[in-house]
Formats: structure tokens, sequence, C-alpha cells
């Protein structure tokens, strides 16, 4: 049936003389008589389709809501029936602390960053960061008691929740973030309290950003500073990604971030940010900017033709199911006096530690890690703490290959600072930064196939964040131990963080059961390996 416009009747004096004006008026009503016409079940997939198509062009448009930058798009898509793209942690404290003071903490503070109140909307071209109208804290904040098996402890109980909940998806209808509270908690220092597991999904925010957010949760914690709307802009267009993804990174803030030698290298990275001005500098700025171009095709090209990892168990194709594990803190200060004694970084040392960790377990399992080595993915930051609070992922990442393979704590310890210093100046991170970029913008079948380039070649990932000196306060009780775990892609089944907090430095994993069914035994091989160290670093003959 073909509805005819009526054409426009002949205009009384004063009215409306534009006939195109009495077309688009007379519109919606054609439009609704059209579609009554037809039949029940063409009618339903007209609606589908119409509100599916005005939702992808006014999130395109940026007329509702704010843009989902491409990083952070890329994270979105990245879920995968093995791994799920969720930054898990767990606080202790003592004492006790209640859902009650919880989730009014949440809503004093947490519920400041509008991220934490807004859900996602993806289409074709991307996502959108719209409110949830229909916010139910308790849906986010949950209590639950703590299930153990007999001859299982509370801590074991609490690591093996996490392991679930780390394979549970977020519902997508609301904001990706849970907290569950278990109010009444035991952990085997003895010490009464609660334990409280946060599952944030890693399209919010990255580890640095996170670290931010829990400053404001905390005792004495302040609100977010406003953000201060863009003026004549809503949401992220395409300049802007250009601009955040592939410009700034290479200003001053990776400067820093990566710590670059040399004056000349500064100064090139600034001209890239600042093209004008490179031209008054004449040939040395010149050969600044060619030197910056050599390193950037000699690391892409050293992303794109890594040799594969040494072939151990903890390389493979990833089940379902998920298990966590975690140490007691080991004395920062003996970190550092270790450090210092072997003129290596607090990271050369923690990261030697890791490299013997996993070398033990693997001993440990009737196999010989001689001459092996896994590649392990390592964030970098590219952006000052002090932006932080914005939210959204702005690091990049580093492959560092991990000798598990040395036996001897302290040869091992120089060839992991060996292997660091020669990552210094690369611009590595920058091109991981702007590969997430890039698959932000491809369809999820293309993204997953340049994002296995990473997975097919890294055995792990490796996060190092420094988190607070001073041992913090929530509702009134210490938090007396906190962990946490990155998500890992791809076909990657072993995650390791490490956390200084507190004076203390933790270690934690994350593997999938397929590959690694009790990381506690990577765990267990954690301290002695630091002992070890330590002890040989005492050892060493030392001038008087």
């Amino acid at each position: 049936m073909v509805t005819r416009i009526p054409a426009p009747s002949k205009a009384a004096p004063g009215s409306d003389q534009n006939p195109l004006r009495t077309v688009r008026a007379q519109a919606p009503k054609v439009a609704r008589k059209a579609a009554q016409a037809l039949p029940p079940a063409a009618r339903k997939a007209a609606t589908v389709v119409q509100k599916n198509v005005r939702r992808a062009a006014t999130g395109m448009l940026g007329l509702s809501g704010e843009r989902m930058s491409k990083v952070d798009t890329a994270w979105l898509r990245m879920d995968s029936a093995s791994n799920l793209m969720m930054i898990n942690g767990v606080w202790t404290l003592s004492p006790g602390i209640t859902w009650e003071a919880l989730c009014e903490r949440v809503q004093q503070r947490l519920l400041q960053y509008p991220r934490f109140r807004q859900r996602v909307l993806e289409d074709a071209a991307g996502a959108t960061w719209v409110e949830d109208r229909n916010f139910d804290i308790a849906a986010h904040v949950l209590r639950e008691k703590l299930l153990h098996k007999k001859g299982h402890s509370m801590q074991r109980a609490l690591q093996d929740r996490v392991g679930e909940l780390a394979m549970q998806p977020l519902d997508t209808r609301r904001p990706l973030w849970q907290m569950h509270l278990i109010e009444d908690f035991v952990g085997d220092d003895g010490e009464k309290g609660s334990a409280l597991i946060v599952r944030i999904h890693h399209c919010i925010a990255d580890g640095i950003a996170l670290i931010s957010v829990t400053m404001s949760l905390v005792d004495g914690g302040s609100e977010p500073p406003k953000r201060k709307p863009r003026a004549g802009k809503d949401g992220a267009t395409a300049e802007d990604w250009i601009a955040d993804a592939l410009i700034k990174p290479f200003t001053g803030l990776t400067v820093k971030a990566l710590d670059l030698a040399g004056d000349s290298a500064a100064k090139s990275l600034q001209m890239l940010g600042d093209p004008e001005k490179a031209m008054h500098h004449g040939l040395a700025g010149t050969m600044d900017m060619a030197r910056v171009a050599y390193q950037l095709v000699s690391d892409a090209a050293a992303l794109a033709l890594m040799p594969d990892d040494s072939p151990t168990r903890l390389k493979g194709q990833p089940g379902s199911a998920k298990r966590v594990a975690w140490c007691p803190p080991i004395p920062l200060e003996e970190v550092k006096a270790i450090g210092k004694a072997l003129n290596c970084s607090i990271n050369d040392v923690l990261l030697s530690c890791v490299a013997g960790a996993i070398g033990g377990y693997l001993r440990s399992q009737g196999d010989d890690p001689t001459g092996q080595e896994i590649r392990a993915m390592i964030p970098v930051n590219l952006r000052p703490m002090e932006e932080a609070w914005k939210l959204g992922n702005r690091f990049g990442l580093v492959p560092l290959v991990l000798p598990i393979g040395v036996a001897n704590p302290v040869e091992r310890v120089y060839e992991v600072r060996r292997r660091m210093n020669a990552l210094k100046g690369s611009t590595q991170p920058i091109l991981a930064f702007a590969m997430l970029a890039v698959a932000g913008l491809m369809i999820k079948p293309a993204q997953d196939a340049l994002l296995n380039l990473f997975g097919r070649k890294t055995t792990a990932v490796m996060t190092n964040v420094p988190g607070p000196k001073e041992q913090l306060t929530l509702c009134g009780s210490r938090v007396t131990q906190c962990m946490f775990w990155v998500p890992q892609s791809g076909d990657i089944g072993l995650g390791v963080s490490i956390l200084s907090y507190g004076g203390g430095v933790q270690f934690g994993v994350i593997t999938d059961t397929t590959l690694c069914p009790e990381p506690q035994q990577i765990i267990d091989a954690f301290a002695p390996e630091f002992d070890q160290l330590s002890l040989l670093t005492l050892m060493l003959p030392w001038g008087t």
C-alpha cells in the first residue's frame, strides 16, 4: 500500500507560505499511517530498525551522552570466553565495616565520577557513555557470605571467590563495575574484619587512574576535580583521537614516562607536538626528528617480528576458569636495600624474583627451564598522575623477556637490569597505545586479529603499580592488605601483579586453571627467591 502525502492546501492570509515546512510538519502523521498499514511482524521489525538507527546516529553525532575514546572501545570489545577485560581487586579491612557504611561512602565519593553512573551503549561506529537513569546502588554494592570448604581457610575461600568472579561478566545494562562486601572475614593472620572484592571493566580506567579513584574513596579522600566542559565539542571527535593517541604521547609527557636519555631526544619529541617550532631549529632539529623516526620504524619492526616464547606449560589454549593467589607483604625497605647494594632499581629486583619464582614453579612440575625465556607485556604510564582522575586508558605496553632459565639470583637480577635498560628510549609503548586506538576503530573480528599479535608472542601480562605509602582507612577501618589483578587478553593465561602499599610490596598472580591449576605454588616460590637474593647480596665481597 502506498500512502500519498496530500498536497498543501492554499494558505490563508498570514499563514506559513513555506510548502517545505508544511510537508515537514505533516511527515510524522504520514509515517505513522504508513507504519499502521504494515503487517504486525513487519511493523515490529521497522520499529527495531528505527530505534537502532536513531541510537547509532545520535551516538555518532555526539547528540546523546559522551563518545567513548577509541582506546577504551578496544578494551570494551576485547572480552572473550577465556579472558574478561575486568580489573579485579581485593581489600581486607580490620575491624570490619558494614554494607550500609560502604554504600554511603560510595554514594558520597565514587559516584562523583560520572563513569561510575554511566552505562555503555554500543553501535556500529563504537560506543557511547550514557547516564543510567535507573541506577541502583544495591545492584553494584553487594553483600556476600563467604562459603568455604571443610579444611580450607577463609583466605583460600576468598581466593576461590575472586577467581569465580573474574569469569562472571558484568551486566551490560548497568555501569560496568561491582563491589562484593564480605562483612565477616578472618584472614590467615587471624585478624577479624571484612573483605572487599572490586570488579571494574578496563574500558572505564587503567590501574594508575584507579589509584586516584581509591584515594578519593578512603577516609580523608577528596572528591575528584570538576571536569570543565569542552567549548564547542560534545564527546571525543576523530580529531581529538588523533591528537590524544598520536600527537600528545610524543610530547614531554612521554619523555617523563619513558625516562628518555639526552636533551636531543626530548627536543625531538616536543617538536613532533609542535611542528612549527621544529621549522626554526634547522638541520639539528631535522636530524633529531629523523632519529626519532628511525626509532619508530625500528620499534614497529621489533613489535611485528617478535619471536615466539619458549613453549612452557604456562602457554597454550586457556579454558574458562581462573584462580588467584597472593603473598603477605615484603618490606619495601629491604627491596630498596638490595637494589642499592646491587646498583639496580626496585623494579629490577622484583621482576628478577618473579622470573625466579616462575622458573622454580616449572622445576617443581618436573620441567627444566634452563635456557628458557618468557615474554611479559608490561604497561607503561603515558600521563601525569595529576590527570589520573579523568579516568580512561592512557598507557602503552612494552615487551620484557624474563630470563626464567637463569638459576643464579644475582646473575638473573643483572640480566633483568640489562634488558630493562635496553627498553629505555623505546617508542614501543606509544606504538602499542596507537595500535589499541586503531583496534578500537575496527569491527571486532579485525580487532581480534590485530591484537592476537600480542597474545601469540606473550605468556604473561605483568603490572607494577605504586600504591599509597601510608596505610589507608575506609569507613574507620584499617586497610590491612590490598591486591589487584589486571586482565589478560587473547590466549594469555598468566597475570602477575606487584603492588607497593603501606611500606610493603605484595606479589599476586591470576592464572587460567587449564594452564596452571594452583597459582599458590608460584606465589610460594616468590618469598624464597627474594630471601635467597637478599642472602647472596649480603655474602658478596663488598669493599671495606
